[in-house]
């Protein structure tokens, strides 16, 4: 009993069984980024930062198509569809190495991006224009105001024509005393914007990258089992060895 061998297999069954659940992990975390994302669009200029998360989807489609390829390569070791399915594993990974650092590449420019884009749209806000009433959804989302705190209101053309006073979604209560003037500091929220939306944003991209690494150790270990049958077989005269004595 070649105990080389009932690994390997063990590890690419149940490599291939993974592959549906891993495809529809992957595909949710990025329908999660793509969705994260486009609630909060208009402050998000440029759209590299949804890179990973469309090569994470990529991914989650192939992991459907060859889950049964892998499975059956598997049972029958047959050598066409093993260095197929080592092709197909190979490729994924390197796929998921490329997301990782492409989202290292980005985690450090969302920043500078998010300041700037959110600075046009709080200066452009006058309480009535669709596009801009994205800026009271964010502030009473992430219960916040202004960019780096409600001060960052004053220098705003909306300030200025409401008598110093910042927007109603500043309010900690919508049906509370507030009106907006920035002597109530008890009634108004009073952290910024730009830290708060940072930090969902690296949350989200962060817990992307961690299960793209885990399916990506998991994938190192499946071309490593499938090395090890096709240098087995080749060795032996007769046969495959079954996956159970």
């Amino acid at each position: 009993m070649d105990c080389g061998i009932i690994t390997s297999k063990t590890v690419l069954l149940f490599l291939s069984l993974v592959f549906w659940a891993a495809g529809a992990g992957l595909a949710y975390v990025g329908a999660q980024v793509f969705r994260s994302y486009g609630t909060f669009e208009n402050f998000i200029q440029d759209r590299y930062t949804l890179i990973p998360a469309a090569v994470i989807i990529g991914i989650s489609v192939v992991m459907f198509i060859f889950g049964l390829l892998g499975c059956c390569a598997t049972m029958r070791e047959s050598k066409v569809g093993l260095s197929f399915f080592f092709m197909i594993i190979m490729l994924m990974f390197a796929a998921e190495v490329a997301a990782l650092v492409l989202s290292f590449v980005y985690q450090g420019r969302i920043s500078g991006d998010l300041e700037r884009s959110m600075n046009i749209m709080f200066a452009k806000y006058d309480g009535e224009n669709p596009e801009v009433k994205a800026v009271d959804y964010l502030q009473t989302e992430l219960q916040c105001c202004g960019v780096k705190n409600y001060t960052s209101w004053s220098n705003t053309t909306w300030s200025r024509s409401h008598n110093n006073t910042v927007p109603l979604s500043c309010c900690k209560n919508a049906t509370s005393q507030c009106t907006g003037r920035t002597d109530q500091l008890d009634l108004l929220k009073l952290d910024g914007c730009e830290v708060k939306l940072e930090q969902l944003l690296h949350g989200i991209l962060g817990y992307a990258m961690l299960v793209v690494l885990g399916f990506a150790i998991i994938k190192f270990f499946g071309m490593l089992s499938v090395c090890v049958i096709t240098c087995r077989t080749n060795g032996r005269r007769n046969g495959y060895q079954p996956l159970y004595a």
